[in-house]
């Protein structure tokens, strides 16, 4: 009796430890790998060479995550891919206006705004700013052939029908050129183009890459560049691009450490890529 109570004993303690294992195993066998957590990167996609849209992954574009066909890419892009990589993190891109970028980002719909924006006292109010990753000067677009392609200061634009990007520093600083004809601002820079080659405006403002992008795609058009003294006059901060951050964000620190990672070269290399791959889409 003994010797049979100790048998089974033994077999449910056998059974038990069996049951353990295979409750562990079970358990190992089902974990999975936790997705990584998503850095969501608004942009306009149509603002060369800082961002555009394409068809394809080529030259290390990212997908759009609200254009099922769409790939972004460009300087922010590149810019961002780095960054993510910086913080462990898998980079989203994900398509607004210019004019909802802002809204996106305080309404939790993007984490940063990655868009050639700069950090002007107005945007400031709403949102904060990273250090620059970016630093240009303002630049006038102008046919090659057109009759303010030898301009050398801004009252040589007397008379100029000229445009900008609508809700940026581009547009503002229009009615510091005597006698200009400022136009109603421009949707984005392609339309602006457009209206540029066809006769309806005489030029854009725009940042020295994008003027860049745009003359190397267009070599019916070019650039107005100013000396000191002879151009626009304006806060480095309505020139030079960062990135947004909700306010009260703690991205904002590490994204800053982000950047403090990427050197200006790497940062001169990305921009003369951008401004290369742009040129070769049209």
């Amino acid at each position: 009796m003994k010797k049979a109570l100790a048998l089974l004993l033994s077999a449910v303690f056998m059974l038990s430890v069996f049951a353990g294992c295979t409750s562990n195993n079970s358990s190992s066998s089902t974990t999975s790998i936790q997705p990584m957590q998503q850095l969501r990167v608004g942009m306009e996609c149509a603002y060369a060479p800082f961002n555009w849209t394409q068809t394809d992954r080529s030259n290390g574009a990212v997908p759009i995550s609200n254009d099922a066909t769409g790939y972004a890419n460009g300087y922010d892009v590149q810019m961002a891919k780095k960054i993510a990589d910086n913080l462990g993190m898998e980079l989203v891109i994900v398509a607004i206006q210019w004019d909802g970028l802002i809204t996106a980002l305080n309404s939790g719909t993007i984490d940063l705004v990655v868009a050639g924006m700069s950090p002007t006292d107005e945007r400031k109010q709403s949102i904060d700013f990273t250090d620059y990753y970016y630093k240009s000067d303002l630049v006038i677009v102008v046919k090659k052939d057109g009759p303010y392609a030898g301009a050398k200061a801004l009252a040589d634009f007397s008379g100029a029908k000229i445009t900008g990007q609508q809700g940026t520093t581009h547009y503002d600083v229009i009615d510091q050129i005597p006698g200009v004809k400022k136009q109603v601002a421009g949707t984005d820079f392609p339309a602006m183009i457009v209206s540029l080659k066809s006769g309806i405006i005489d030029g854009y403002v725009s940042e020295r890459p994008g003027a860049l992008s745009a003359v190397s795609a267009n070599p019916d058009l070019t650039f107005v560049g100013f000396a000191e003294g002879k151009g626009f006059t304006y806060d480095v901060n309505q020139s030079y691009v960062a990135i947004g951050v909700k306010k009260g964000s703690d991205l904002l620190d590490k994204v800053n450490g982000a950047l403090a990672s990427i050197s200006d070269d790497t940062r001169s290399q990305l921009m003369n890529e951008a401004i290369v791959n742009s040129a070769a889409l049209d």
